[in-house]
């Protein structure tokens, strides 16, 4: 029996091109802490490939914690959600739902860089609704079932993340808290 989480690879074609553009959004604020450093510009470019059919999911299931391992080269909370957000993108090979994670990620990242603007979570979750193709929305709802915690996590400024540079896992809210 297949899971409700479970989306076909046309599916996962469909919402990786829109998982890239989340991730896309926000990659400068990795780019700005760590500019040598391609892996999360090029797990967006691997997501895209990925959309147009370029690229097998088994090629990148090999692949998608590249972006990941950037992450650890940064410090600021945004530049690390920046990279997850890429890594996520890429991960839509592999798995859908990940698709709910680019877009998390780099609400997140867009709220964390942007403290001083309240409305930085839902301006960027905004953008991600109204960016979906006519195909990504049919999509979109299937990954719903996968993730009802996107409202809630991207838009409280959170993820359920076990970073403790993000977020706690029992209060994703409290930043640096192990």
């Amino acid at each position: 029996m297949a899971s409700p989480q479970t989306l076909s690879e046309a599916e996962r074609r469909v919402v990786a091109s829109w998982a890239a553009d989340c991730a896309e959004r926000v990659v400068t604020l990795f780019e700005a802490e760590a500019p040598a450093d391609g892996r999360p510009r090029d797990a967006i470019a691997r997501a895209r490939a990925f959309a147009r059919g370029e690229l097998s999911a088994a090629e990148e299931i090999r692949r998608r914690f590249v972006a990941g391992r950037a992450a650890r080269e940064v410090n600021s909370p945004a530049a690390v959600a920046a990279a997850r957000s890429a890594t996520q993108a890429a991960a839509v090979a592999h798995m859908g739902a990940h698709a709910l994670g680019a877009a998390a990620y780099a609400a997140k990242a867009a709220g964390l860089a942007a403290p001083d603007r309240p409305q930085a979570v839902d301006d960027e979750i905004r953008w991600q609704l109204e960016h979906m193709s006519a195909e990504k929305p049919v999509s979109a709802s299937e990954l719903a079932t996968a993730g009802p915690e996107f409202r809630r996590s991207a838009g409280a400024r959170t993820s359920r993340v076990r970073n403790p540079r993000l977020g706690h896992p029992r209060d994703p809210g409290r930043l640096g808290s192990p």
